[in-house]
């Protein structure tokens, strides 16, 4: 039987990548700036794949680390698993991915990556790869529109997505119709989703860095946050249902954490 050390990491295409997380991944879509590409191979066979690029919004992002340049930081966009591998794959994958960025990509000092507490979990896997949590908010980034598609909020506001922000001005225009709605030109704002019906998810978006260079943590501008917040603020999910426990009410409306999250895994 085979077990987690028997999976084999190496790079792979983008057009490998894509189709891959386009088949395995709950939000079947992939993040068009990702530049590096880290294939799972068991057997010889591609059952997973890891997919890193710039953030969407990087000198924000930047600031969550003191002084740190404007390519030392890299964003973990997309991780898709296939059911084939083994138990602990997905840890071990990562820790061998952040040697491999070590080694060929030493300008990289952290890492960021978003758990999606909305559709799939909390974090489990960056947990267990030692990832520190710097975040926990109630999600504002997932929108769902009235016949049940969903958007992330920055795909439908940024100017670039244009694929995206065609497929939600088509959902615009057959709603805005029915209700008599004004819709309006380019996306600079979601008044016009607001209007049509869309509607953020309940649920929680979470944010992690995994240090590299371990000099950095110390250069961190945002309170690391104890893993137990996650259950403590009603944030934990699994496999996309959330772990029912009871919030504390005191801290629930504010949350933890510095700058909004881009698009999640």
């Amino acid at each position: 039987m085979a077990n987690a050390k028997d999976i084999i990491l190496k790079p792979i295409t983008s057009k490998e990548a894509n189709a891959l997380v386009k088949k395995l991944h709950y939000s079947g879509k992939v993040v068009q700036n990702s530049n590096i590409h880290i294939g799972v191979f068991l057997h010889g066979k591609l059952e997973g794949a890891m997919q890193f690029g710039s953030s969407l919004d990087k000198r924000k992002i930047m600031g969550l680390v003191k002084g740190t340049g404007w390519n030392e930081f890299i964003e973990l966009n997309r991780m898709a698993f296939s059911e084939a591998l083994p138990r602990n794959s997905e840890s071990r994958a990562l820790g061998i991915a952040m040697k491999l960025l070590k080694k060929f990509a030493p300008h990289i000092k952290w890492v960021i990556s978003f758990a999606d507490a909305t559709q799939c979990g909390d974090g489990t896997i960056y947990r267990a790869s030692g990832f520190v949590l710097t975040g926990i908010k109630k999600n504002t980034q997932i929108w769902e529109a009235p016949e049940g598609s969903r958007f992330s909020r920055t795909s439908l506001t940024d100017g670039r997505s244009k694929t995206v922000q065609g497929e939600a001005k088509q959902i615009l225009s057959r709603v805005t119709v029915t209700k008599s709605k004004h819709m309006e030109n380019g996306a600079a704002s979601m008044k016009q989703y607001k209007d049509a019906g869309f509607v953020p998810l309940p649920g929680f978006q979470l944010r992690y860095i995994y240090f590299i260079d371990t000099t950095y943590r110390d250069r961190l501008t945002v309170k690391e946050i104890p893993y137990d917040k996650i259950k403590e603020l009603g944030a934990s999910m699994y496999r996309g249902k959330p772990c029912v426990v009871e919030q504390n009410s005191k801290e629930y409306p504010s949350m933890l954490g510095g700058a909004s999250p881009t698009t999640t895994l």
